[in-house]
């Protein structure tokens, strides 16, 4: 039996553009989204930058058809969402067993930290109807409930891994015949917790970031969505359009180091690309391209930097971070780079890696600078790796 998953539609929405060509056009022209904060209210204005979506609430609402007191994380959850299930032109849902698996990780934060400044400032004023979808499960539903996917739906939370498993937990759904059709993929809007947060770590870097730069000095936060539809061999071969690739292989792995710091020897890095590559049968002189994790912070890089020099030693695929162009989408980001990993198979390119200037010194690499067109692109890994030690590794493969 073939029970090969295949990707059928794509959705994008980052601080780089409102949708994938829009995204994708910005990846070749190298134009980055990250600068002031416009949108947020915070003391760290002009102060950090980050990777703003370009887009109010209200313009997200209007466009998604949904009311504009709706968190931030829903509003762009299901705006990639809806485009990547008209670009997989499936027609019907209710003629297939369809669920939605969908990863974020403040949930409805931002209307938490409207509705206390209100409370705090007058205990008769705050209205908690705003934070009623504070919990990450409220996006999952509320998206589902408007995308009409009532057969199954699920919520994955495991930080800036959460969307890259939840595209790999969707796949197994249909692997294991209990679903036809997966929208899967993740969202998550900048928050005044997350950003007091990371900022609290040190590893916010007040300049544009440099990931896999010997001067690197930490991440830019970002927000936005990204979801890809995946579909079981029957639903591709009924479709009138051609799939975009399959993903033919995926790990998670633990190190089980630290609470938020990756292994110094990239132990769960090395696990997760390792795994990968042994589920989808292929050698390392296969893949053609890596979508590093690459957030640009010290222990980050230097981690997954020699998980891959172990692994790919004396064989190292061209390889690039797009998170100089979108920042870190935290639990969006496995999906928005599985976006852009799918869009490299299709137009054979490998994005440049943005403001690199100096080699690692614990790497005998480098990453790409320059756009790379016209490549025959068939294996392409995208990584992603969260707090914890949550280790993905997710490979797709041209058809």
């Amino acid at each position: 039996m073939n029970n090969e998953v295949y990707i059928v539609g794509l959705g994008v929405v980052t601080a780089i553009g409102n949708n994938v060509a829009q995204c994708f056009a910005a990846l070749q022209s190298g134009e980055a989204g990250i600068g002031d904060i416009t949108q947020m209210q915070t003391i760290h204005r002009k102060k950090l930058p980050v990777a703003e979506v370009k887009l109010t609430n209200e313009e997200l609402a209007a466009r998604a058809d949904m009311p504009a007191n709706l968190s931030r994380t829903t509003l762009l959850s299901f705006t990639a969402a809806r485009e990547a299930l008209d670009d997989a032109e499936i027609g019907d849902l209710s003629n297939f067993r369809t669920g939605f698996v969908s990863a974020n990780t403040v949930g409805g934060m931002d209307k938490s930290e409207d509705f206390f400044v209100e409370f705090l400032a007058d205990n008769n004023k705050g209205k908690l109807k705003n934070v009623f979808d504070h919990e990450c499960g409220s996006m999952t539903e509320a998206v589902a409930l408007k995308l009409g996917i009532n057969d199954y739906m699920t919520t994955i939370s495991t930080a800036c891994s959460s969307s890259a498993n939840a595209i790999f937990y969707g796949a197994r759904m249909i692997k294991s015949g209990l679903l036809d059709v997966v929208v899967a993929g993740g969202a998550d809007a900048l928050t005044k917790f997350t950003l007091n947060g990371f900022n609290t770590l040190m590893i916010l870097d007040k300049e544009l970031c440099k990931p896999f730069d010997e001067n690197r000095q930490g991440l830019n936060l970002g927000e936005g969505a990204g979801y890809v539809v995946l579909v079981s061999q029957k639903v591709a071969d009924a479709l009138n359009k051609k799939p975009y690739a399959k993903l033919s292989g995926y790990n998670n792995s633990n190190d089980a180091y630290h609470q938020t710091a990756s292994s110094p020897d990239g132990t769960g890095s090395y696990l997760a690309m390792q795994g990968a590559l042994k589920k989808a049968g292929l050698q390392t002189t296969d893949i053609s391209y890596i979508n590093l994790h690459g957030t640009g912070t010290p222990n980050n890089d230097s981690a997954e930097g020699i998980a891959v020099k172990r692994l790919f030693a004396s064989h190292y695929p061209p390889m690039s971070s797009t998170k100089a162009y979108t920042g870190h989408t935290l639990g969006a980001s496995g999906a928005v780079e599985a976006v852009f990993s799918v869009l490299a198979i299709k137009h054979g390119v490998i994005y440049p890696n943005l403001r690199f200037e100096t080699q690692m010194q614990e790497v005998p690499f480098t990453p790409e600078t320059e756009l790379l067109r016209g490549k025959p692109i068939n294996h392409v890994m995208s990584n992603s790796f969260g707090f914890g030690g949550n280790c993905t590794s997710l490979i797709f493969s041209k058809i």
